[in-house]
């Protein structure tokens, strides 16, 4: 048997049909494809940082459970006091380690389209099947397909990533609040972009049975440390943190992280910054001719071009600008594309390639 035959009669046929996750080379570009803060710390809370990261033991292993840094964040994320946090290594492993847990034969996991692409792929690697619900034509919540939907596959999972990823708007709470009630498994809510929002569900975890919140630090300055929260009823995260693979969460990331959060005055001035910058850039964006922009409450900004996306895209590489090309998934992504908030100096040059 050649080497490709084994690889083909091994590998799941769904595995070997995908494409890894592709993240294109930035070097030397003006980086606005990623969602990232694109502030550094002050030189002073550096060093501050660094002296503290000479006492980390690397030579033992970590804190299993995280547990003081599980305790700043249920502080600083004002998770109600009976729920608790499960951490994962980036937001990609919690949506893992639920899907891992309610795969059973059959299980469907269900998000409104488009939507974070990993809730689809993840769910592919566990073999459950995903279902998406196409968006209302303003991007909003398709309330009565999405009930139709969960009546019809009665989903172990409700994934809704609030703001939504890649088109930046808020789901209107009330439509959440009705999928809550009438959705027959869990219902995740993914606040990856709060910081930028600032609208958030968890302080109504333990007001519904099936409420599980997800954060993460990556878009507030800290996407190198990997570090995502799962927060909800302790019953829940107790099953999923079986699943959990041991240290995890690694003692720099644990050191690191609880040192952010004791400066997160910085953390929060500078998605004050980042806030401003996304009403100027939204409001420069739509000022140009040949392109449709829509509101956002992200750090992020989708946009609409007269000209062939791929085509622009390529141009705006060339110009030494890295944003994202959304146009390949079709449908209402067509001629779309992306842009991360940046500094003032990287949206003008942005601005002026574009």
């Amino acid at each position: 048997m050649k080497d490709k035959d084994l690889i083909t009669s091994l590998i799941r046929p769904e595995i070997h049909a995908l494409q890894a996750y592709h993240v294109p080379d930035s070097a030397g570009l003006i980086k606005l494809d990623a969602m990232e803060n694109p502030y550094s710390w002050p030189e002073a809370l550096k060093q501050e940082w660094l002296e503290m990261l000479r006492d980390v033991p690397i030579n033992r292993y970590p804190d299993p459970s995280a547990r003081s840094l599980r305790a700043q964040l249920k502080q600083s994320l004002e998770v109600p006091a009976d729920m608790d946090v499960l951490l994962g290594n980036g937001s990609d492993e919690l949506i893992q380690l639920i899907l891992l847990g309610v795969a059973r034969p059959g299980a469907v996991v269900l998000a409104p389209t488009p939507t974070f692409v990993m809730y689809k792929m993840i769910a592919t690697f566990v073999g459950m099947r995903f279902v998406g619900v196409p968006l209302a034509t303003d991007f909003g919540l398709d309330l009565a397909a999405m009930r139709a939907t969960i009546q019809q596959h009665q989903p172990a999972v409700v994934f809704l990533a609030y703001p939504n990823n890649p088109t930046g708007n808020l789901f209107d709470e009330q439509a959440i609040e009705t999928l809550l009630r009438e959705s027959p498994g869990l219902v995740v809510v993914d606040e990856a972009y709060h910081a930028f929002a600032q609208r958030s569900f968890m302080d109504r975890l333990g007001q519904h049975d099936n409420l599980l919140v997800m954060r993460t630090l990556s878009k507030q300055g800290l996407a190198g440390l990997r570090l995502g929260i799962l927060a909800g009823d302790p019953a829940w995260l107790a099953e999923f943190d079986k699943l959990r693979l041991p240290y995890n969460i690694n003692s720099l990331t644990q050191a690191s992280a609880g040192f952010a959060l004791k400066h997160k005055d910085v953390l929060d001035e500078q998605a004050t910054r980042l806030r401003a910058e996304r009403a100027r850039l939204l409001q420069d964006l739509a000022a140009l001719s040949g392109v449709q922009v829509w509101p956002s409450a992200a750090n992020f900004i989708l946009f609409r071009t007269a000209k062939p996306a791929d085509a622009v895209f390529t141009a705006l590489r060339q110009q030494g600008v890295l944003i994202k090309n959304l146009s390949g998934a079709g449908g209402v992504l067509a001629n779309c594309l992306r842009v991360t908030v940046g500094t003032p100096e990287e949206n003008a040059a942005f601005l002026a390639a574009l």
